[in-house]
């Protein structure tokens, strides 16, 4: 079977920010079962208002801020963590049902189930016995 998801495209990769922050790529785990492929990303400190996933061309990109990390009324005194974008890419070949993918982010971490085609899927074939 052709693999589902590629890693990024590198016209994808090279295409600026508009906004001055640095972009981030994401740690990405990719999972397969019969039915679906399970793309998990990491993206710390992004929320569902903060995240983007868009399939254009066969491109499934995903796009997160990472929010200020400032608790309300509190004064920052030495900072570390940094506010940054979360930038990712993949081909998604035919053998996905472009129209059925669902996202879910949960805690930094974001599911995107990407369900196999019916033709994709594999199917068993019925043997018939010539008596």
């Amino acid at each position: 079977m052709k693999q589902p998801a590629k890693t990024e495209r590198s016209d994808v990769a090279q295409v600026e920010p508009a906004e001055d922050r640095p972009v981030l790529v994401p740690a990405t785990d990719i999972y397969e079962k019969q039915n679906a492929i399970l793309v998990r990303c990491d993206m710390p400190g992004v929320d569902d208002k903060h995240l983007e996933v868009t399939l254009e061309n066969d491109v499934l990109t995903i796009v997160g801020h990472r929010a200020d990390a400032q608790p309300e009324g509190h004064a920052l005194l030495m900072g570390e963590y940094g506010t940054g974008i979360y930038r990712r890419a993949f081909t998604i070949t035919q053998d996905v049902d472009h129209k059925k993918i669902k996202a879910r982010i949960k805690d930094g971490v974001l599911d995107l189930e990407l369900p196999k085609a019916e033709r994709a899927q594999p199917k068993r074939i019925a043997i018939e016995v010539n008596t």
